[in-house]
């Protein structure tokens, strides 16, 4: 990478990770510094741990279709406003509507496929999966530090001081895409990073991809119901204060990342994500019933959250491989649209349905629903046919028009490990799915129509 995409992305992913850190902060504190607030009832903060998804959910896709006309820094830059704005909001509210209103105005800003086309604009076709990768390794990271930082803030500034620093750190990330971030000479539509419309109906109906969607929503209700319920227990079953949560969560996200790391590996290097999607799933099924059922001790509890989070951890990974995978050779962009905006659909709902399941039949009610989405989500895993192992490939072509497509098209699809191929005339450029296992870029180069 030049100096000049080494600067975009690490602004990019500290934005991105600085938004991130301040959402998740709440999760493991919320429900218990919540309850002081005027109003709050169990259900009520089950709606308020999962106000901002559906806000996100519903403008996910369009944010990033609007910066297409409208200009990527200025809709990140209105983004960042909304979400200080909702943070502020709920760092001033005695009530748990105002804190209600201002989750869901934090979810107002819905940057992240905004975020992720301008990254797409700022780097080079031969950087860009790198480029991504590392974006979502931040995070990731952001989502571990955010479960011990939460417990530590919280001890320090109370709830209203989580929402005051989150809002603080989107103003932050305001002014490293203004100081930081270049502006790019020119503005496009990268279809691996960035939602298209005329790809949308290509994407939902594809049954494949909508298992995975499905898989996100699963995952992130069930995260977001865990925790309606396990710092409570933390608090009242295993009698260890609010102020000692941190070591908890720092000791078992530390292990449980290095504990799923080699699965990863294994997957990806001898073809079996099928196998290692399922028993994960499996997992995290298990340590959702072992959670409820086993005595709640301090020992049987910390290791019912290891397994959960080595669990949660590998889904987490998995997932978007898989989407990349999975997606139409020119549809990356809005298949990984239509993932996020399940993820954070299921985020709402797990608050949602959780807080109410919390306040009607209690504890074990909602790990009840845990245990049974994921049980669904097993069924559809298992009967889902082995994934592909292709990646996308863009190549860039001379004289279109005077060669003829279906010419390019034919001798595109004849190269050994081309699975799929989209032309697309007005950008001289193809979009390829392959396999590398069979396929050299370097067979490419014996086509005239293919830019050197």
């Amino acid at each position: 990478m030049n100096a000049l995409e080494k600067r975009s992305i690490a602004a990019l992913a500290s934005v991105y990770a600085m938004r991130m850190l301040g959402l998740f902060m709440v999760l493991p504190v919320f429900m218990l510094l919540g309850e002081d607030l005027a109003g709050a009832t169990p259900a009520l903060l089950g709606v308020a741990i999962g106000a901002y998804g559906l806000s996100q959910a519903l403008l996910q896709i369009p944010f990033g279709m609007l910066s297409d006309r409208l200009g990527r820094k200025r809709l990140i830059y209105a983004g960042l406003i909304v979400f200080a704005a909702g943070s502020f909001l709920a760092g001033a509210s005695d009530s748990i509507y105002g804190v209600i209103v201002g989750r869901i105005l934090q979810g107002g800003g819905a940057i992240a496929s905004v975020l992720m086309a301008l990254l797409s604009d700022l780097t080079r076709e031969e950087n860009r999966t790198k480029a991504m990768a590392l974006v979502g390794l931040s995070i990731g990271m952001a989502f571990s530090a955010s479960l011990f930082l939460g417990p530590l803030l919280g001890a320090a500034v109370g709830l209203s001081g989580i929402f005051y620093v989150t809002g603080a750190l989107a103003l932050i990330g305001i002014l490293l895409v203004y100081r930081v971030v270049p502006t790019p000479a020119a503005q496009n539509t990268h279809l691996d990073a960035h939602p298209a419309r005329d790809k949308l109906r290509q994407v939902l109906t594809n049954r494949r991809l909508l298992r995975l969607d499905f898989g996100i929503c699963a995952l992130h209700l069930v995260l977001t119901a865990a925790f309606l319920v396990i710092p409570v227990m933390l608090r009242d079953e295993v009698g260890l204060p609010p102020t000692q949560h941190w070591w908890v969560y720092l000791s078992v996200m530390a292990l449980a990342f290095f504990a799923m790391v080699p699965f990863i590996i294994v997957g990806e290097k001898r073809r079996v994500m099928k196998p290692i999607l399922c028993g994960a799933i499996a997992l995290l099924a298990l340590a959702s019933f072992s959670l409820a059922k086993l005595p709640h001790t301090l020992g049987f509890m910390w290791g019912g959250l290891f397994f959960f989070f080595m669990a949660f951890n590998l889904l987490e990974a998995c997932l978007p491989s898989l989407i990349s995978k999975e997606s139409p050779a020119a549809a990356k962009g809005t298949a990984m649209g239509v993932y996020s905006t399940s993820q954070f659909f299921g985020a709402f709902v797990g608050g949602t349905l959780g807080g109410t399941l919390l306040e009607q039949s209690g504890v074990e009610a909602v790990f009840v629903l845990m245990v049974s989405v994921l049980l669904i989500w097993l069924g559809l895993a298992l009967t889902m046919k082995r994934p592909s192992h292709a990646s996308s490939f863009m190549v860039q072509l001379v004289d279109v028009n005077g060669r003829g497509v279906k010419v390019i098209d034919d001798a595109l699809r004849g190269v050994p490990g081309v699975e799929d191929v989209v032309i697309l005339v007005d950008a001289d450029a193809a979009y390829l799915k392959v396999d590398y296992r069979q396929f050299d870029a370097a067979s490419l180069e014996q086509f005239a129509f293919v830019r050197p």
